[in-house]
């Protein structure tokens, strides 16, 4: 299984409602992807600018296809990662 931990950060803060309806948006396709595990998007209440994006991929081959996908080439590459500052994190789901 692939995790992944994405921070992002609005560069701008009118631009927060945008960003948060394009993940909307890009979550709910990912969510129908082959090897999707997990896909959920968080708003921060306490730094309304963030968002985290929390990923399980059954493969690497599953995030890759994910990479050329509709919901990250034509909504999340193409609208949310103009607007933010971005910080991906690989991670280990600990047991």
């Amino acid at each position: 299984m692939i995790c992944l931990n994405v921070l992002l950060l609005a560069k701008d803060a009118g631009d927060v409602p945008a960003i948060r309806d394009h993940l909307t948006r890009a979550l709910r396709l990912s969510r129908t992807e082959p090897g999707c595990l997990r896909f959920d998007v968080y708003h921060s209440t306490a730094e309304p600018r963030r968002f985290v994006l929390v990923e399980h991929w059954a493969s690497q081959q599953a995030l890759d296809a994910h990479r050329l996908a509709e919901a990250y080439t034509t909504i999340y590459k193409a609208h949310v990662m103009p607007l933010v500052d971005r910080e991906g994190h690989p991670a280990t789901l600990l047991d």
